[in-house]
């Protein structure tokens, strides 16, 4: 049977669109756990309130998206924009090389000490950690400034996601700056996109290197970091739509230039410009604005398009004194894209007072893996 153009261009638009059966596992999980299952509903001063963001259900030319065929076409124009901006990733690797230097044992699992190619002619060191029994199990990347903390190495307990979740039955990979600095940070050979924008790629790239472990069920891996490595967990999965779900850790969910921490105009993030570098710090007349950064506030550009492209994937934003309940009317911009593709309980705001992690936020992060990567405790 013949079929129009416009039909089979729709098709190709439907078929782009990530979905439940083929980025992560056949079936849904179900609801979340009573545990959780409160942080999926904002308060109910921020219900059904959205951000003045411009929504990301309606085209560039001001058309509405209406249909799960429009959001496909849509979800691809904001990435296409996006990219417009930040620049593009170079290839994704099919086949990231993984070596394994040291391996010991370490309570309920094994820790290896890994080399691991990270992008264009560039390696980053690391850990995978390995739970014992018989797999394949589910896992999760842990980006942050450097691999020792996620692992559980060094004095910083409450950002120790890897070691935790391995504990709980997952799979770990934990990865830092690449180059070791996080202001500095040490791009592949002939990229030429914005610093956490080739974050966002080491996260695909990341993917890629824990789907091929025969250790590892590739359909239920998950990507989790705290500040930097929040901002870091956002692009990659917003990005890289393998990931089953996401967790992001008072990274910044919207640009705020109001706060020195969700600096996402410097260098090392968006703010990258070969013929100026501001001095660090908030956005002054003598430290403008730079690089791309400055495009995306021009053209009005904010996050509130990047979680869309989560959908119909689960996030977990764990907020502290930078994502406040107040950030739901930017998130409630998600669970409307969700809502038109049908799903709910798709996006999560947990809040705490301030900015570091601590036992309540972090059991609240691994209760939310175990549900949507480990249903009934497999």
């Amino acid at each position: 049977m013949l079929i129009s153009r416009h039909h089979f261009l729709s098709l190709l638009a439907l078929l782009s669109l990530p979905a439940i059966a083929t980025s992560l596992y056949a079936q849904d999980p179900g609801p979340p756990p009573s545990s959780i299952a409160k942080f999926f509903q904002p308060p109910a001063e921020f219900a059904g309130k959205l951000s003045p963001h411009r929504s990301p259900l309606l085209f560039k030319d001001g058309r509405e998206v209406k249909t799960p065929e429009d959001w496909a076409k849509r979800r691809a124009e904001i990435r296409e924009t996006w990219e417009s901006v930040i620049g593009k990733w170079p290839a994704v690797i099919e086949h990231p090389k993984l070596e394994k230097l040291e391996t010991k044992q370490r309570e309920n699992f094994m820790q290896h000490r890994i080399r691991l190619e990270i992008g264009p002619g560039q390696t980053g060191m690391g850990y995978l950690l390995v739970p014992e029994g018989k797999g394949p199990f589910p896992a999760v990347f842990v980006p942050y400034y450097d691999p020792e903390t996620s692992a559980g190495l060094t004095d910083k307990p409450l950002r120790d996601f890897a070691y935790q979740l391995t504990k709980r039955g997952f799979v770990s990979l934990c990865i830092g700056s690449p180059g070791g600095d996080a202001r500095k940070p040490v791009l592949g050979d002939g990229v030429a996109c914005q610093p956490l924008h080739y974050l966002g790629y080491i996260c695909a790239n990341a993917w890629q290197a824990l789907a091929d472990l025969p250790e590892v069920d590739s359909k239920r891996i998950g990507v989790v970091g705290h500040s930097y490595g929040g901002k870091w967990s956002m692009f990659g999965s917003c990005f890289w739509d393998k990931y089953a779900c996401a967790v992001w850790s008072d990274g910044g969910v919207v640009f705020d230039e109001a706060r020195p921490s969700v600096n996402y105009w410097e260098p090392w993030y968006l703010g990258l410009d070969a013929k100026l570098t501001r001095k660090p710090g908030l956005i002054t007349k003598e430290s403008p604005r730079t690089g791309a950064y400055t495009k995306l506030v021009e053209q009005g550009m904010d996050l509130q398009e990047l979680h869309a492209l989560m959908a119909p994937r689960p996030f977990l934003v764990s907020g502290g004194s930078e994502d406040f309940p107040a950030r739901w009317m930017a998130l409630n911009h998600a669970v409307a894209v969700n809502k038109l593709l049908g799903y709910e309980n798709r996006v999560a705001m947990t809040n705490r007072p301030d900015h570091s992690p601590n036992e309540e936020s972090n059991a609240q992060v691994y209760a939310f893996f175990e549900w949507w990567l480990k249903p009934g405790g497999k």
